[in-house]
């Protein structure tokens, strides 16, 4: 019962400082976990969220705790009749690898089949407990590979690229070689910021507009409020939508070296206070799917979200002849039946490209970005044009909505945060907050025209479905089968 209290009073303080939002979000989770408590030590999990937001020291640095001279499998019985949530033995434990031993053999209890392969020692869990995952039972290794050198703004990179895709890395390596001989790629950053669009509902159409109309001409006052939450954030431009009585306010702001997420929608939060104090309206929810977040979206496209990239570089004749084995003519000419024309007759937003997301979920896997950003971070438009009186090759690729960060989520993981150090970006920028990322950007940037420079010159000669069958389809050894 005494840790029931704590538990909600924990949830209470959060709720006052996550302002109007966070406290329908906390009261709805402390309804839920009330709910819960008759149920099956499995189904608690989806309330780890608020239910375990304690921090935990260290098995090596803590103060010993009364579990200390249970049995794993005395831990195991109390998680089973409810003594113990699934959801929080590390903090119970607070031994990350033994909550994470003690969950797997629970989850091996409801397996369909082994999962022994599956590897959990000597990770550091404590980086990812709070942070970025939760009911932990290991780790899934991704082979990295580099592509380059690619050489962008003058620098050369090796880029680290995480994938089970054979020939990918390979490919991109064979497109680096081409833009580094032909005297590297120029990147352009256009634009710098994170969105974030909640949905208002007012009484009436007539409130709607006049909020949208106070956000235009006042905006300094909700800057005012929404700089207030960060030291970096700050918001750039609020472009307000309305359907009916329904209001869609886009926040973008800039936000350092971090993708941002977080502090836009804390700054965002705030600044919604503001508004409902102002105006009769109800904050329906703090992302009305106007952002666009991990989810394709014309506004995206057009407006941009996160870092707004062109990535440029002329290919040489005999580079192009001799490096990726194709002609100009016949890379001009597939690039417009294919990644122009191609995508008009399927209707795509921002899919004019030959495959800039493999490129750019390689490299978000192995620097610690939100693969599911992907979603938009990898529209691109590829353009392939004659130069110099026809003997080169001009490329461009054109990327308007990359979501990129060096700091915070999964860039603080051990292997993530090495593939940073690799690139010369982890961390924050002292000096210049946010060109880290910027950065991080620039060489996604040049690895996707690597990519797409190879690729398209494999298609046009006729090449790819032999690189994929050299390099993707090597005999494995015979698998044990699973009997069911």
């Amino acid at each position: 019962m005494m840790m029931k209290t704590m538990v909600l009073k924990s949830l209470l303080q959060r709720s006052v400082a996550l302002g109007s939002a966070g406290r329908r979000l906390v009261t709805r989770n402390i309804k839920l976990s009330s709910a819960s408590t008759a149920k099956r030590w499995m189904s608690a999990s989806s309330s780890s969220s608020s239910s375990s937001s304690g921090s935990s020291s260290s098995s090596s640095e803590r103060e010993p705790t009364e579990y200390d001279s249970w049995s794993d499998e005395d831990v195991a019985a109390a998680v089973r009749d409810g003594r113990l949530k699934f959801f929080n033995l590390e903090r119970d434990l607070e031994d990350f690898e033994r909550a994470v031993r003690i969950r797997r053999s629970l989850v091996a209890e409801q397996s369909h089949g082994s999962f022994d392969d599956l590897p959990y020692e000597h990770y550091n869990y404590e980086r990812v407990h709070g942070q970025c995952a939760e009911n932990v039972i290991g780790y899934v290794p991704i082979p990295v590979g580099v592509a380059g050198p690619l050489k962008v703004d003058d620098k050369e990179f090796l880029v680290p690229l995480a994938t089970t895709e054979g020939a990918l890395v390979a490919s991109t390596t064979r497109g680096c070689k081409a833009i580094t001989e032909s005297g590297g790629c120029k990147t352009y950053v256009t634009r710098d910021a994170i969105s974030r669009a909640p949905v208002l509902q007012a009484p009436s159409s007539e409130v709607a507009v006049q909020v949208k109309q106070f956000v235009e001409e006042h905006l300094d006052q909700v800057q005012e409020q929404f700089n207030s939450t960060s030291r970096f954030a700050r918001l750039q431009e609020v472009k307000a939508f309305v359907a009916g009585r329904l209001v869609y306010l886009r926040f973008r702001a800039s936000t350092g070296d971090a993708m941002g997420m977080n502090m836009v929608s804390k700054g965002t939060d705030k600044a919604l206070d503001f508004l409902t104090e102002k105006f009769p309206v109800d904050v329906l929810a703090l992302s009305g799917n106007v952002c666009t977040d991990k989810k394709p979206s014309a506004i995206n496209w057009i407006e941009g979200r996160g870092k707004s990239i062109i990535c440029e570089a002329v290919i040489t004749g005999d580079v192009v002849k001799n490096v990726l084995k194709t002609t100009v003519d016949d890379l001009v000419h597939l690039n417009y039946a294919k990644n122009l024309v191609g995508s008009a007759v399927a209707g795509s937003i921002g899919g004019m490209n030959a495959h800039a997301a493999n490129i750019v979920t390689a490299a978000f896997l192995a620097c610690g970005q939100d693969p599911a950003q992907n979603v938009e971070s990898s529209t691109c438009m590829t353009l392939i044009e004659k130069t110099n009186n026809g003997k080169d090759v001009y490329i461009s690729v054109t990327m308007p909505s990359m979501e990129v960060g060096t700091i915070g989520g999964g860039t603080i993981l051990p292997g993530q945060s090495a593939c940073l150090n690799m690139l010369g970006v982890k961390g924050s920028n002292h000096d210049e907050p946010g060109a880290n990322a910027r950065q991080l950007a620039r060489v996604i940037s040049g690895a996707v025209l690597a990519g797409e420079l190879s690729l398209m010159s494999a298609l046009s000669a006729g090449h790819l479905i032999r690189s994929h069958l050299a390099l993707n389809r090597k005999s494995a050894p015979a698998q044990p089968t699973t009997d069911n």
